[in-house]
């Protein structure tokens, strides 16, 4: 197995064995430390797989000891060799059904078998280093199967909560139903009732007490209680039945169909795969979103299935359920605050301990009360927020084909109808191209919507040959593709319409794309309003700043009588002549629509989970920012900040009045007060710029002179910045490497250094200083260079340093 880690994590362990780290004194072993997170957590864990275990493996009809040994190896074996070192790995509800149609086909001894080959072809593929392909399967299939496995379960666990027996498949459970309610047991019923009684209330006991009561699982508490009121009230119920681990049976040599055998194995592959892998990464975000939580590490997801084909080989070897990575035990580890796969190791020993010492503590639970937590867990796979997000994505039909071929056909046979759902979904959306032709104002419009491909190049054609030869066209392109025929197509009409006289304006999804060759550099949005020319514009990254200028102009197309335009990346063409306005200009109502329109389309669906997560937690800023007003400076550009991460005041000038001046204004004071002291924020950071007009005006005032405005009200703010800047006893603050370049270089540096002074003279700031609790901070932006400074003090001189790669620890 080791010749199929991957290389890093082989190189990193021969490095460990040839030069261990802080190496202990020789003759003397080196001691296993465990972390008191790992601990707890893996005691939290282990509360909630020890009736888990049992529950699945009652549900699959397995030997109940099969989901102990499951639980015990995913802990211990994948635990230690997997990637993902916080994902918990036991016994999946997510394999109940399969692992159910194996014993009802094959017998116990066969599945464990097929549990074993369904590990070795994990390996193989961890070899092949394949792991990344199984996230290619669409979320609506993954979510969809999980959903129809858990209406299996639920509908299943019904019959044994009501005192029954279930049925082989969903139908026969359902039809068998109105039987079972006629005669049901109502010993079995009130066990099963109270302990999703307490499932459900438990979690939302309120007050310090039921914070303090939350802290135990509520599976446990709910099979827990329910086995003492059964005994208390000495009720007869079937109950947990342990044999003797001599005559535990173990895996033997497959016996069944060639055919059907290796389609159990590569089902048993593929959803112990999937959801382990899926399993990892949602582990990740668990664990990056953490409060305090340091820079996340993601999972190695080959070494990962390498860890759980290792474990479902031990377990089925062993007699044990397949391993597959467990949402609800990977939840709580990370939520119980562990911080390395110690606490999953310890968790899989516990289990081991439990297995072999609380027999007869385990033996007086009874049947009905793990069959109504396995009823829950699997109502709890239907989740409303997963059915949510396909229908918001418009995969609800791929959703519910999944879970109703599941629930009816089988596990494989329901993922694959869901597959080829999938596929005709997404043929479908390529194929689906609507266009039109419309003329409004003598000016002729071709909306294509969707994806041009050439399936749609008749259409298009067609829509083309309708506009009259000479006449003005804009060509809309509302989709993310375009290949090589529609692209030729487009391209000899757009020459041949050109050349007879007329002119093409060809937009797209920015509001403005230019036609380029496909693949090409070019085929991303380009600038607003361009013409239809392939002119060599490299100015990608910032497509959506109005003013940005290409840095090789090209002429436009010769227009006629039309002033000459140079070919610029803001709305339209931008005239040589400032005073005539551009062609097709697009006043800023119609900008801010298009901008919206934008967002909505391609960064809401990209942000809008963090936002959600940012609106349920509120706002957590860890700094305020406080910069100058001016369109130039982009405070989450330069600090490479997203939502959440800035508090951010600007004004005329970067000013911070002191407190008690007498503007009548204290909307920044209040802004410091509330970041401070409402919101805790760690720093404050005064950010000023190069070129910035309010330090300009206070160069430009004459001393004295009166302030008739509210903006030069306001400006009286940098007086003392002016005043310091005037003195020739203060030492004046530097650029790292240079003199400033000029007074006003000169005052902007210097006004980032007053007002930095004003901040700690208000008396929130003053206190989080004396606390320790607050770091102040000043930059200064150059925009012309792109470069920011830092402000550091060396020798009581007051630096600005050049902020470099190396500089990031600040």
């Amino acid at each position: 197995m080791s010749a199929c880690l991957p290389a890093g994590a082989t190189e990193s362990a021969h490095t460990e064995r040839a030069h261990p780290p802080h190496s202990p004194p020789p003759g003397r072993s080196r001691r296993f430390r465990v972390a008191g997170a790992d601990l707890s957590a893996a005691v939290a864990v282990f509360l909630i797989a020890l009736p888990l275990s049992l529950g699945i493996a009652l549900a699959t009809g397995a030997p109940l000891q099969a989901g102990l040994v499951a639980a015990a190896v995913g802990g211990l074996v994948a635990g230690r060799l997997g990637g993902s070192p916080l994902q918990v790995s036991g016994p999946a509800a997510g394999l109940t059904v399969v692992t159910a149609d194996l014993i009802h086909q094959y017998g116990w001894r066969t599945t464990c078998a097929v549990t074993v080959l369904a590990g070795l072809a994990q390996l193989g593929l961890a070899c092949l280093r394949v792991a990344r392909a199984a996230l290619a399967v669409s979320p609506a299939i993954v979510h969809g199967m999980l959903a129809g496995i858990g209406v299996t379960i639920a509908v299943a666990q019904a019959h044994i909560v009501l005192g029954g027996e279930p049925q082989s498949s969903v139908p026969d459970n359902l039809r068998a139903l109105p039987a079972q309610l006629a005669r049901l047991d109502p010993a079995a019923l009130s066990v099963s009732v109270l302990t999703l009684a307490v499932l459900l209330l438990w979690p939302r006991m309120p007050g310090r007490a039921g914070h303090l009561l939350r802290r135990m699982p509520a599976a446990l508490v709910a099979v827990a209680g329910a086995t003492a009121v059964a005994a208390a009230a000495g009720l007869v119920l079937p109950v947990v039945d342990l044999p003797s681990w001599h005559s535990h049976a173990l895996a033997g040599l497959p016996d069944g169909p060639v055919l059907g055998l290796v389609a159990a194995v590569l089902t048993t592959t593929l959803v112990c795969s999937v959801q382990s892998l899926l399993g990892a990464t949602a582990v990740d975000k668990l664990a990056a979103a953490r409060p305090g939580a340091p820079s996340p590490v993601r999972s190695d997801l080959d070494r990962e299935l390498l860890g759980q084909g290792a474990a479902n080989v031990v377990s089925g070897t062993l007699g044990g359920l397949p391993v597959a990575g467990v949402a609800v035990r990977s939840t709580a580890n990370v939520h119980a605050g562990a911080v390395s796969r110690n606490a999953t190791i310890i968790h899989g020993a516990l289990v081991v301990a439990a297995a072999l010492v609380l027999v007869p503590l385990l033996e007086l639970i009874p049947l009905a009360a793990l069959a109504a937590l396995v009823m829950a867990v699997g109502l709890r796979m239907v989740s409303l927020h997963h059915i949510r997000t396909v229908t918001r994505h418009r995969e609800v039909l791929v959703y519910a084909v999944t879970a109703l071929g599941v629930i009816s056909l089988g596990v494989l046979e329901g993922v694959a109808l869901g597959i080829a759902v999938a596929l005709g979904v997404a043929l479908h959306r390529l194929t689906r191209t609507r266009i039109t032709h419309e003329e409004e104002s003598g000016v002729h419009h071709v909306h294509v919507r969707g994806q041009l491909t050439f399936l749609a190049v008749p259409r298009l054609s067609r829509a083309l040959h309708l506009v009259p030869q000479g006449a003005d066209v804009v060509v809309s392109l509302n989709g993310s593709f375009m290949d090589h025929a529609a692209y030729e197509t487009l391209q000899d009409w757009q020459n041949t319409h050109t050349a007879r006289g007329g002119t093409v304006e060809i937009t797209g999804r920015r509001a403005g794309v230019r036609i380029a060759e496909p693949g090409a550099l070019s085929t991303e949005p380009a600038h607003e309003g361009e013409s239809g020319t392939t002119g060599d514009c490299r100015c990608r990254p910032w497509t959506a700043w109005r003013n940005h200028q290409c840095e090789r102009p090209t002429p436009a197309p010769d227009t006629g009588d039309r002033p000459d335009t140079t070919h610029t990346s803001g709305d339209t063409h931008r005239p040589a002549d400032p005073g005539t306005p551009a062609r097709g200009h697009a006043p800023g109502g119609r900008q801010l629509v298009r901008g919206l329109s934008t967002f909505q389309r391609r960064t809401a669906p990209l942000v809008r989970g963090e936002l959600a997560r940012l609106a349920r937690e509120g706002q957590q800023p860890s700094q305020l920012f406080l910069t100058c007003a001016d369109s130039r400076v982009v405070t989450s550009m330069i600090t490479s900040s997203g939502p959440g991460d800035l508090f951010v005041v600007r004004n005329v000038g970067n000013l911070v009045p002191p407190p008690g001046a007498e503007s009548g204004d204290d909307s920044v004071a209040a802004a410091i007060e509330y970041a401070v002291d409402v919101l805790a924020v760690r720093s404050i950071t005064v950010c000023g710029h190069s070129g910035c007009g309010a330090m300009q005006a206070l160069l430009g005032s004459r001393p004295g002179s009166p302030a008739v405005t509210p903006l030069g009200r306001w400006l009286r703010h940098g007086g003392p910045s002016l005043e310091r800047l005037r003195d020739p006893g203060a030492p004046a603050p530097r650029l790292a490497g240079r003199a400033p370049a000029d007074d006003v270089e000169q005052l902007c540096l210097t006004n980032v250094v007053q007002q930095l002074e004003h901040l700690r003279a208000h008396e929130s700031v003053a206190r989080a200083l004396e606390k320790g609790t607050l770091e102040l901070h000043g930059v200064y932006f150059h925009v012309g260079e792109a470069q920011a400074y830092l402000l550091a003090e060396q020798e009581e001189e007051r630096v600005f340093d050049r902020v470099r790669e190396v500089d990031l620890a600040v």
